[in-house]
């Protein structure tokens, strides 16, 4: 019959392919098994994110995700994973486990045991790394792996293209893949493409500011035709808190008393958005506390982590290679010079003074410093600058812990295209590379995209002839 689809499979690989047959078609769950590298507070909130949701994604997208594999740190030598994991095994490590697993002390080496809600499943840190990764989450039998990387780690990045050439999805919030040495960032490329349109998958959408959809409207806008011309704004969280609280532009908490009384209590207002200026030292210990920073807050500072934000958008553009996040930081205006020894939440008063003569001449213009990043196309320039910004512009009044970022274009040629928002928050940057997997996923198990099932490792695929067959009627 015309309405009758039959394939042959190699007979040790039909459940692999009985699966995938079901999920292609939605006749079962479509089962993704994830890990997770950096277990901070990214990592702990996409956890309990997973766990959270895990029921409704099963009810509105056929889609189980069974959590793995954890790694705790890049640089940790042990790894969680599951003791039970059996072909048709549903367990899926939660955040209980997690933390019961890591609370627990014994003998290095020793297995370590994890009582989930149901006592016969069970969570095991044991011996191994980020070379284990794959060894511990991939399985023949399963059609879908991903891996999130939440940590901020130059280790984990040099492991982006392994996973990708071994059939691995990578949705990563670590942008250090991308802005690594040269060789590192066309590994990368290499892998994206190693097994032509079956390849796996690099989702970096979340390495430039946060869950805000910035790379997926540059790529609408390349793939539509536009032409892209210039990329600017306030691309990092610490600069756009700290710039704002140094140099807020004048009557600001009107449009706070504004947006509170128009939304009838859904937005209570931001307390840090006023024209109440304080001293550089205070924002900076002010962006501590809040968890805004890098470990080494120096990283924010000196323009590291905004030149790395601008290599990724680099690469969207194909500017990547020629430049590299420290010509971009060589390149680029600093607000003044800070040893790597200076204690930032003790900062000696010359500091403060020497920033607020900067913030006293922009005021006395109209205008209010801030931290720009930008992106030339046609002149190559890729720099970050302290500029004087009118104070009714929106780099000025946009609110401290926001990025705002214009894209100037062939068809956005009066106007820049605006995305503004918050890129701060743990919680909103779990969700944002949940919502990676999911776009992802959408796209695996449609009828038309079965062929693009990988088999394992090596990239082959699910049409090799021999002794099993798998029948669908279409009827």
């Amino acid at each position: 019959s015309e309405r009758n689809i039959s394939a042959v499979v190699w007979s040790n690989e039909s459940t692999r392919a009985l699966r995938a047959v079901h999920a292609a078609f939605n006749l079962s769950n479509m089962t993704a098994r994830v890990g997770i590298i950096g277990m901070s507070e990214v990592g702990n909130s996409l956890l309990r994110l997973l766990e959270t949701q895990r029921d409704a994604l099963k009810s509105n997208f056929d889609l189980d995700i069974q959590v793995c594999m954890l790694c705790p740190k890049s640089s940790s030598e042990q790894i969680l994973s599951l003791k039970n994991d059996t072909e048709s095994g549903t367990q899926s490590i939660t955040i209980g486990a997690y933390e019961a697993v890591t609370r627990e002390t014994g003998v290095q080496g020793e297995e370590k045991k994890a009582v989930f809600a149901d006592e016969e499943q069970v969570a095991v840190l044991s011996n191994g790394g980020l070379n284990m990764c794959f060894d511990t989450l991939f399985r023949t039998e399963c059609t879908f792996h991903a891996i999130f990387d939440c940590t901020n780690d130059e280790a984990a990045g040099h492991y982006h293209a392994d996973w990708l050439r071994a059939g691995i999805d990578v949705i990563t919030a670590n942008n250090r893949g991308l802005s690594g040495p040269k060789t590192q960032r066309e590994d990368i490329k290499e892998a994206e493409k190693a097994n032509g349109k079956q390849s796996a998958h690099y989702m970096r959408e979340v390495t430039v500011a946060g869950g805000l959809p910035v790379i997926s409207t540059l790529r609408s806008l390349l793939h539509s035709g536009d032409k892209i011309r210039r990329i600017d704004g306030i691309l990092t969280v610490v600069k756009s808190y700290v710039m704002f609280r140094i140099s807020p532009p004048p009557n600001v908490s009107t449009c706070s008393q504004f947006d509170v009384a128009c939304s009838k209590g859904v937005f209570e207002g931001d307390t840090k958005a006023s024209s109440d200026a304080c001293t550089f030292s205070q924002a900076i210990r002010e962006a501590v506390q809040l968890g805004l920073t890098e470990d080494d807050p120096n990283q924010d500072l000196s323009h590291e982590y905004a030149a790395r934000v601008l290599m990724s958008l680099a690469r969207e553009l194909g500017m990547d290679q020629d430049n590299e996040t420290e010509k971009i930081q060589s390149n680029s205006d600093t607000l003044l010079d800070i040893d790597d020894s200076v204690d930032f939440l003790n900062l000696p008063p010359h500091i403060d003074e020497q920033v607020q003569k900067r913030v006293d001449a922009a005021k006395a213009k109209g205008c209010v410093l801030r931290s720009i990043a930008s992106i030339d196309v046609k002149s190559k320039d890729i720099n970050i600058q302290i500029l004087e910004v009118p104070d009714h512009h929106i780099f000025a009044v946009s609110p401290p812990g926001c990025s705002c970022v214009r894209f100037f274009t062939r068809r956005h040629e009066r106007y820049p295209l605006v995305i503004q928002g918050p890129s701060a928050g743990v919680d909103s940057t779990a969700s944002a590379l949940l919502a990676e997997l999911l776009q992802r996923t959408r796209v695996i198990t449609t009828p038309r995209s079965l062929a693009l099932v990988r088999r394992g490792p090596s990239g082959a695929f699910l049409h090799n002839k021999h002794s099993s067959s798998i029948n669908g009627n279409g009827g």
